[in-house]
């Protein structure tokens, strides 16, 4: 039951708690969360775009080696591993709400610090505390996508996700415009950050006021995942690191195993991309016909197919078509991962923030095992692991069993809707 209104909520159709009494008026805050959720979905990824476009100027500006920036580089997902299990206390502390407008406006605010950095200690610093706002702010806005998810009663989650990657891609442009024309990265970033601290204070105003209940213990300060999420999150490792390998090391495949131009090789990474982004736009449909299992594994499907086209490939063109392919298989598996995890157990946002957690590591450690094997072995042998991984989704995809899925035999199992973990604004 809602705490706010006293409405009770059964199960729909897809089995996540769809509305059954409330009128559309008393519907309304919901759906209009749902548009301010994605719209801080889409400011998160813009801060991730316009910073990975400046890290070139930043590099040279601090006169790094690629060791140097490869060090300072691993600190934000240190900074985010670190920091994300407190993101369910500062949610208790203060309200979901408020807690995801302060974390997203540390986050879009310290944009400005990195390039500002005079030495390689600082940017180390600076850019773990950047990972740390960044990790803390997903964890919040994960959580309160996955409570619109449920009250919706329908998949939203890869369409928030797909916002975060139409958000980085235009973080991206944006930067690409700015290093085109030679502009200083401290002003591009200076001005990126206010203009984004504003839109997601904007879009923060209108998410759903999620309390705690006054009984309600605070979680721990720190805590091993629980268990459910280290399952979950095993799934999501996969598609994270198959994600992290295609992004960074795309372009050098075609390089250096294909014999391709820069210029082909830097538009399989931006196909990618795009694929991704597309992919996850799209993948609320999807789900919604197919269910999160089936999706999963017929991704997993086609990220295998993808996989091992690459490394059999001739020539680019069929190359780019697998990692096109492994974009596509492995686009809704994230998203889909933080859903499960919200429904997982009595603590959402500790299980959101354990699969975050274990996803975020499997993005650091993928650059750096890509990298150790091709040098022990092949590229090629490299993405022969990516191609292993991918096919785990097929195993895994069980995992993300929604209550649909598992009650359909037995109704009496249904848990009992009235259980609402928080209140309308």
């Amino acid at each position: 039951m809602d705490h706010g209104t006293g409405r009770r909520y059964g199960e729909g159709a897809t089995g996540m708690g769809r509305l059954k009494e409330a009128g559309a008026s008393e519907m309304r805050p919901v759906r209009r969360a749902r548009i301010a959720v994605a719209a801080v979905f889409a400011v998160h990824g813009a801060v991730t775009g316009n910073f990975a476009t400046r890290i070139p100027w930043i590099q040279e500006r601090l006169d790094l080696s690629a060791g140097q920036l490869g060090l300072a580089l691993a600190f934000p997902a240190i900074g985010a591993s670190v920091a994300m299990p407190l993101a369910g206390r500062i949610s208790h502390r203060f309200g979901a709400r408020a807690a995801l407008r302060g974390l997203l406006a540390l986050w879009t605010a310290w944009l400005v610090l990195p390039p500002l950095a005079p030495g390689l200690v600082w940017l180390c610093g600076a850019l773990f505390v950047f990972g740390a706002t960044a990790g803390t702010s997903d964890v919040a806005m994960n959580a309160l996508g996955v409570e619109v998810e449920n009250r919706l009663g329908r998949s939203i989650m890869s369409g928030l996700h797909g916002m975060w990657s139409a958000g980085a891609l235009t973080g991206s442009a944006a930067g690409t415009i700015a290093a085109h024309t030679e502009a200083d990265a401290r002003l591009h970033l200076g001005i990126a950050a206010g203009v984004l601290t504003v839109l997601g204070a904007v879009a923060c105003h209108w998410v759903l006021d999620l309390r705690s209940a006054p009984e309600e213990h605070p979680p721990p300060r720190f805590a091993l995942p629980p268990r459910s999420a280290l399952i979950i999150g095993a799934v999501g490792f996969c598609a994270v690191f198959a994600e992290g390998a295609s992004l960074d090391w795309s372009a050098v495949y075609l390089r250096d195993v294909m014999d391709s131009s820069p210029g082909v090789a830097a538009a399989c990474t931006t196909a990618f991309s795009c694929t991704m982004a597309g992919a996850r736009l799209i993948g609320d449909a999807v789900v919604g016909r197919f269910g999160p299992v089936r999706t999963v594994r017929t991704g997993g499907l086609l990220a295998t197919a993808g996989g091992l086209l690459v490394v059999t490939a001739p020539g680019a063109g069929l190359a780019i078509a697998g990692f096109g392919l492994i974009g596509l298989g492995i686009a809704v598996v994230v998203p889909l991962a933080f859903a499960a995890a919200g429904r997982s157990g009595p603590a959402p946002s500790q299980a959101i923030a354990g699969v975050a957690t274990i996803t975020y590591t499997s993005g650091l450690i993928a650059p750096a095992a890509m990298g150790s094997i091709a040098d022990l072995t092949s590229l090629t042998i490299s993405f022969c692991l990516v191609t292993t991984l991918t096919l785990g989704l097929v195993a895994g995809a069980g995992v993300l069993r929604t209550p649909a899925d598992t009650d359909t035999a037995d109704p009496a199992s249904q848990p009992d809707p009235s259980a609402s973990r928080a209140t309308l604004p």
